[in-house]
């Protein structure tokens, strides 16, 4: 068995050692060193990662999280995925219904406290259906938001105690639009829909000409990440 110390060490240095690496190379690295106990988590915003993934591990397990929240759009993206993708998507739900969730915390927690129902319907879920992986991969990129900016390609996430890959951490949005063209990827509608940013439909607005691609995330509070990264 390969302590959490090992898993550390292994992190760190493989983030130092593929940080000039391509995004295909971090994820065949990935695939190579944790096999089935690697896993791709996707918002299903776009397709990018999950198809490099495939690519480097055909028939890779794709997490999707339905908080019960998404857009129609969304779902259906993580459907068409599902069917003509290599991949294995998994769809992780929350202990509670939204009808139990509002029986509990009253309706619209959302809205009264987005960081308790994004900690209810994203964080304790992802941090459940990981615990079969040793290591995760994300969409992370360094340009969406100073938060994200020293993003590592690999890294440690010491809340989880697993290796987090983030093998497009250094990709601009226009690498990402490259990509989709080249190889035909998969992206939400809502994308070409003023919604350069897909969360949760209560959570998410349109963009307004000239502001930042997260502005219709949690717009009107000081709230910038849902917690899970």
């Amino acid at each position: 068995m390969t302590t959490t110390t090992d898993l550390q060490h292994l992190a760190e240095q493989a983030g130092r050692d593929l940080e000039d690496a391509s995004a295909l190379e971090i994820l065949t690295w990935a695939a190579e060193t944790f096999g089935a106990r690697f896993c791709v988590t996707s918002s299903m915003e776009d397709a990018v990662v999950a198809h490099l993934a495939s690519r480097a591990f055909p028939g890779v397990d794709v997490v999707f999280l339905d908080t019960g929240y998404h857009f129609p759009e969304t779902i259906g993206t993580r459907d068409a995925v599902a069917e003509v993708m290599d991949v294995n998507v998994i769809t992780l739900t929350p202990r509670q219904s939204v009808a139990e969730q509002d029986a509990e915390h009253g309706p619209k927690l959302h809205d009264r406290n987005p960081d308790l129902c994004c900690a209810l319907r994203k964080v304790k879920p992802l941090e459940e259906g990981l615990t079969g992986y040793d290591a995760w991969a994300t969409g992370l990129r360094r340009d969406e938001s100073p938060t994200r900016a020293n993003t590592p390609v690999v890294g440690w996430d010491a809340k989880r105690q697993k290796v987090k890959v983030s093998p497009i951490a250094r990709w601009t949005q226009a690498d990402v639009d490259a990509y989709v063209a080249e190889h035909g990827v998969l992206t939400n509608p809502l994308l070409m829909d003023g919604y350069p940013s897909v969360g949760c439909a209560p959570c998410t607005r349109r963009v307004l000409e000239g502001e930042d691609a997260r502005a219709g995330r949690w717009a009107g509070s000081n709230k910038t990440e849902c917690g899970l990264h």
